[in-house]
């Protein structure tokens, strides 16, 4: 498995480490808008589809699929995470094979991914095509300086203003910004400090 300090497993962590906690509300959120055919890309070890499959929606998911690079993390998911509802594949998220390998999907879950990846634009792009009409993208990355711009995370390759990521997203047809804090997501209040963007985006 490709360890990083951003790596969320769940099982070897305190239950109140505050990266824990703020990821888990993240597929809580999620979880609302959660239907049909579900992706989750970059999914890590898993611990995603067990949240949903739990959750506010859990009646309307027919099938969860995720998604990440590495080989040991993948298999960590279907050691730890297997469900009837969910599969879990070792596939590269700016692969243009995408939509020819998995379909389309409902529902479309990434959260902290898109700040990894130079080729953000081309994610995007895939994002879009794999997402059924009248489907919904929920999407994560933190504020930033700027993108391309360097930052103190050896891991991030950009991190947003929110004009930008708000740019970025404008494949889409309706794109809805709340703004996380801890373990509160929420439509952004005036004056108060934030971590994170969470977009809810649809293709109509």
């Amino acid at each position: 498995m490709v360890l990083t300090d951003e790596r969320v497993i769940p099982k070897l962590m305190n239950p109140k480490n505050g990266l824990l906690k703020e990821h888990i509300q993240r597929y809580k959120f999620a979880s609302g808008f959660a239907k049909g055919k579900v992706l989750d890309i970059a999914c890590g070890v898993g611990y995603g589809s067990h949240i949903l499959l739990n959750g506010k929606n859990r009646e309307l998911i027919k099938h969860i699929v995720g998604v990440d690079i590495d080989e040991d993390t993948i298999q960590y998911a279907r050691e730890n995470y297997a469900h009837d509802k969910a599969a879990y594949y070792k596939m590269n998220a700016l692969s243009p094979d995408l939509v020819d390998e998995l379909g389309q999907f409902d529902t479309i879950i990434s959260f902290e991914t898109v700040e990894h990846l130079e080729e953000d634009i081309i994610f995007i792009d895939n994002l879009y095509r794999l997402l059924k009409l009248n489907g919904k993208l929920i999407i994560s990355t933190p504020f930033g300086r700027g993108r391309g711009i360097q930052c103190s995370n050896p891991f991030h390759i950009h991190q947003y203003k929110e004009e930008e990521f708000i740019e970025l997203l404008e494949i889409f047809d309706s794109v809805k910004m709340y703004h996380q804090r801890d373990e509160t997501i929420e439509i952004p209040i005036e004056d108060k400090k934030y971590y994170l963007m969470v977009a809810v985006c649809s293709k109509l």
